[in-house]
């Protein structure tokens, strides 16, 4: 069965930066549904049409295309507390963007006296991407995949 609108698709995947340098992959398989549903960066999921179990794609893709560029302003120190005494470096905290109101995912990047700094930026923004896929699995998403947007079960969604 070939990728197209609609399918589920089960894929292990490798990242590399512009150094050639892995920056990640999967440690099992993972699942998205095919077709537009933002579940996947959009030049893998075109590059993944028409693929098959076993096809493998390359592509590389500019900072604005994968992840963002790095926006400085999403660089923010604030006062430490505000944040849980048990506060680490690493730790993941949800704010809302005032300029936008959208809720952004900060990442706690340093925590000094009285202090700490957080960044709302995707840790692989501002970097050109070299992203290969190969295609695990292939197949018709369920009525409630599709309604939910998403695949479920096995390396899919789990409610």
């Amino acid at each position: 069965m070939q990728i197209a609108k609609n399918s589920a698709v089960t894929i292990n995947y490798e990242m590399y930066n512009a150094e050639g340098v892995q920056i990640d992959k999967t440690e099992e398989p993972i699942a998205y549904l095919h077709g537009g549903y933002d579940n996947i960066l959009p030049l893998v999921e075109e590059a993944l049409h028409g693929k098959a179990v076993g096809d493998t794609v390359e592509v590389t893709m500019s900072a604005e295309d994968a992840f963002g560029e790095f926006e400085p302003e999403l660089v923010r120190e604030e006062d430490k507390d505000v944040f849980p005494p048990e506060v680490e470096v690493g730790m993941m905290f949800e704010a809302d963007d005032p300029i936008s109101g959208d809720v952004i995912l900060f990442r706690v990047t340093e925590i000094n006296d009285g202090t700490v700094t957080v960044d709302g930026n995707h840790p692989f923004a501002g970097m050109s991407i070299r992203f290969v896929a190969s295609v695990v699995d292939v197949r018709d998403a369920t009525s409630e995949e599709l309604s939910h947007g998403h695949v479920h079960g096995a390396h899919g969604h789990h409610h």
